[in-house]
């Protein structure tokens, strides 16, 4: 082969590599763990502070805010592999596009998607903090960092859908983004308990590395008895776990006061009057909302989620509050799901039983007098 044909299949090979990266890449958490154990690789005995400061680092994670809390970050070591490097940004870079996809999350094993920025800053928080009653800079970091760049809105959400659930590469939300997607806020209650956790453990054992308790929060599989038997400190409590430290409470005095305390750390000028009295206001009403859906409601996975077929006709929204709600069983109580998998293809059958058995609109069901109908 000549010199020519030789750079020619060269060229050829890498494309093709290139292409097959590009296809088969997917923003999973189990993917993102994955690229946490190869970060730890590069640097073999490197903490947990030192690797998630060299994600930060690939990410371009280094404002003035997060330097003040949690000092700059450098890659710490050799340099990374370029593919590597290219997830890492991507993967925690969040942003929404102009087609209304939200970028830098990832879908976990529980069916809710998280973005990983939020929850990177507050893990390294809790490693970080010195403190014996709070972590530094834990809510600033997690939640109103982001306030910032919504000043007008006080709306939270939406959530959204994954293009394949089994290979996930695109996430759509379902409305026009808030002030936090429901991403974000999963992100930032999972960066809020897991900081809090690392820097006041309430039990001991846990894992010394950073993919370690990744796996250990996202990834239990759940046993025969499901929730009822299911460790503390997993994702699928997160809710739970976040009301259990008081966050409810914080008022909305606080997050104005941490909105102006980022504004003087990026050196911006400082709000008057007017605008302050303008952003309490908002930031009342988007506390209340949150409060009311993120904490007082359990999650909700959306239909797309799990393969719904269109409703039979017009629905009818609901509007909160819900003056009472039924639960339905599964087909077979005595044999609950435990996956998301599982769920899905419940939820599946179940539909295909009302509609296509029954004849009802939909899976749901609603009281009239006589009797219940579909």
């Amino acid at each position: 082969m000549d010199k020519g044909s030789w750079k020619h299949s060269l060229l050829l090979a890498v494309v093709l590599a290139n292409a097959y990266a590009e296809a088969s890449f997917s923003w999973h958490m189990d993917d993102f763990i994955q690229a946490v154990k190869q970060v730890e690789n590069g640097v073999p005995g490197s903490g947990p502070v030192a690797v998630l400061k060299r994600l930060r680092h690939a990410a371009g994670l280094n404002d003035a805010l997060i330097q003040y809390f949690l000092r700059a970050a450098d890659s710490g070591g050799a340099e990374m592999d370029v593919s590597l490097l290219s997830f890492i940004s991507k993967a925690v870079h969040h942003r929404v596009t102009e087609e209304n996809q939200e970028e830098g999350v990832v879908l976990t094993p529980d069916g809710t998607t998280v973005a990983l920025t939020p929850l990177l800053l507050g893990l390294e928080a809790g490693f970080l903090s010195k403190n014996k009653d709070r972590v530094r800079g834990l809510l600033k970091l997690t939640f109103t960092k982001d306030l910032e760049s919504h000043p007008l809105s006080h709306h939270l959400g939406p959530d959204g859908c994954w293009d394949n659930v089994s290979l996930p590469q695109v996430f759509t939300l379902l409305d026009q983004p808030g002030v936090l997607t429901t991403a974000q806020i999963n992100g930032g209650m999972d960066g809020f308990v897991l900081g809090t956790e690392i820097a006041f453990p309430s039990t001991s054992g846990r894992p010394l590395t950073l993919s370690g308790i990744l796996t250990e929060y996202y990834c239990h599989n759940l046993e025969v008895g499901g929730m009822d038997v299911a460790p503390r400190l997993i994702s699928r409590r997160r809710r739970e776990n976040f009301r259990k430290l008081g966050v409810p409470s914080i008022t909305a005095r606080e997050v104005v006061k941490s909105v102006e305390k980022q504004r003087r750390v990026m050196g911006l000028k400082k709000m008057d009057l007017k605008k302050k009295k303008q952003l309490m206001t908002l930031v009342k009403e988007g506390v209340k909302e949150f409060v009311q859906e993120y904490l007082e409601c359990p999650p909700i996975i959306p239909r797309c989620m799990w393969g719904a077929k269109p409703y039979k006709g017009t629905p009818t929204n609901l509007t909160l509050p819900l003056p009472f709600l039924y639960i339905h069983h599964t087909a077979t109580p005595s044999d609950p799901c435990l996956t998301l998998q599982q769920c899905s293809a419940d939820m599946r059958s179940m539909q295909r039983f009302h509609q296509d058995d029954r004849g009802w609109a939909d899976i749901g069901y609603r009281y009239r007098e006589g009797g219940v109908s579909g």
